[in-house]
């Protein structure tokens, strides 16, 4: 049981290392991303989440569902559904500010640029971490189609997606006067909730696991969501476009390539 516990605390951890090593670029690197790197970055970011939405996520959803025969489909689209609004509830409601924007979205409020910059960041991470508890909360549920190295195969390739989003918070807030210490705090509060929401999931895993392939589907609609929302509109516009699709592409085979060799 031991051992156990420590491999759950370990893997929830591991997307919270990413963002802090990402954010630790601030004590590293002295000017801000350029606009290129960053494009290429938004666009591993994204091709990382949607290879862990369908492998990690919807695929085992459906298979968790088998028993349902061709309606097998019908718990993965309602979760996906579902975690789509949830992550469009949140995008309205939540005041954040995103990265090279001056016009702040969701509700209004007498927040720092700083602090939006932060939540818009950290918006982000909601489903991430949602995504690594379900799956944990699966294994300590015992649940046959979700194994412990695809659960690690999945917290490693959002901790790899997370170093970029890190740097992406921290070294612009340097460029823009903070000192790096702030700078580096702030990119790390950014994952915060990761490990939080991935431990809430895994504390009601009793309830979640009648629902769990509704619940992996919803952490995948939610991701993607973000991916279709915000990641790629700011990887494609402007110059440097292909930069963005290019990292879309080794994101996307990275995260394939982890699931499949250690699921």
């Amino acid at each position: 049981m031991n051992e156990e516990l420590i491999c759950i605390i370990a893997g929830i951890l591991i997307p919270f290392a990413g963002t802090t090593l990402g954010a630790a670029c601030v004590f590293f690197v002295k000017r801000a991303i350029k606009p290129g790197v960053q494009k290429a970055l938004l666009g591993f970011a994204s091709g990382v989440m949607v290879a862990a939405s369908v492998w990690s996520l919807l695929i085992p959803a459906m298979e968790m569902s088998e028993h349902l025969g061709r309606l097998a489909f019908l718990p993965a689209a309602v979760g996906l559904v579902v975690g789509v609004g949830f992550l469009l509830l949140l995008d309205k409601i939540i005041p954040h500010l995103h990265m090279g924007s001056d016009k702040p979205e969701g509700m209004k409020t007498r927040l720092t640029r700083t602090a939006m910059l932060v939540l818009a960041v950290t918006l982000h991470n909601v489903p991430e971490g949602m995504a690594v508890g379900v799956v944990f909360a699966g294994i300590l549920m015992g649940e046959p189609t979700v194994s412990v190295a695809g659960a690690f195969a999945l917290a490693i390739g959002i901790a790899i997606q997370n170093i970029p989003e890190g740097a992406i918070i921290s070294l612009p807030l340097r460029s823009q006067g903070d000192t790096r210490g702030h700078a580096f705090l702030m990119g790390t509060l950014s994952g915060v909730v990761e490990p939080m929401g991935a431990l809430l999931t895994i504390l009601l895993a009793r309830i979640v696991t009648p629902i769990l392939p509704y619940m992996l589907a919803f952490a995948a609609g939610a991701m993607l969501f973000v991916v279709v929302e915000e990641l790629i509109p700011e990887s494609a516009e402007g110059e440097h476009s292909d930069l963005g699709t290019l990292g879309f592409t080794v994101g996307f085979i990275i995260m394939m390539c982890l699931d499949v060799a250690l699921g």
